[in-house]
């Protein structure tokens, strides 16, 4: 029998010595030269903007979450949506309003994690924020403390929301980011 256990590894380490003094070697030089090295073999599948499984998945931003990977997706299969928590705010309803009414998704799947940074943050951030830049932010940091509260609270934003038509196949999770498993929130709790 033989092991197909992978050792994991990160495409943006830092360079080192002589490496990090060379100009143009910075995380985005690396990205642009690796979509070069992508685009060399890249062929146009063929595809539209309408995902192939008509699910919109709306989740953190945060690092440790491969979408793709975790649900078992390919290029295509949905519209992923992230933002910091994973948190249904106006933009959110926005994209899926779009991706409902005219790219054909029916299902909304919301993701949410265990040790997200915006349990360790409060609404004081926008405070600290203007007394740093001099301008009070916008938004909203939509910080919490229960990270299943936060999902119900998102579902309840989705399936109120007038813009978003299909409401009838709303779901919330919570990955687990040390066993990288979802564990279904019921939104009735």
């Amino acid at each position: 029998m033989t092991s197909n256990v992978m050792a994991m590894t990160t495409s943006a380490s830092v360079p080192t010595g002589s490496e990090s003094a060379k100009a143009g070697n910075t995380v985005t030089d690396r990205l642009v030269e690796a979509n070069a090295r992508y685009a060399e073999a890249f062929t146009d599948p063929g595809m539209d903007a309408r995902p192939v499984l008509h699910v919109a998945v709306v989740a953190c931003m945060d690092a440790r979450l491969d979408l793709h990977a975790a649900l078992g997706l390919e290029l295509g299969d949905c519209h992923t949506i992230r933002n910091a928590g994973g948190v249904v705010t106006d933009d959110v309803i926005r994209s899926l309003t779009i991706s409902q009414r005219k790219l054909g998704t029916r299902s909304v799947v919301l993701i949410h994690h265990t040790g997200c940074g915006l349990e360790s943050l409060t609404e004081d951030f926008r405070n600290e924020l203007e007394a740093e830049v001099g301008q009070r932010p916008a938004w909203a940091v939509e910080s919490f403390r229960d990270v299943d509260q936060d999902v119900r609270q998102s579902m309840q934003r989705v399936r109120t929301s007038p813009f978003v038509p299909h409401t009838d196949d709303v779901r919330g999770f919570v990955f687990d980011v040390k066993t990288g498993l979802l564990r279904e929130v019921d939104p009735a709790s």
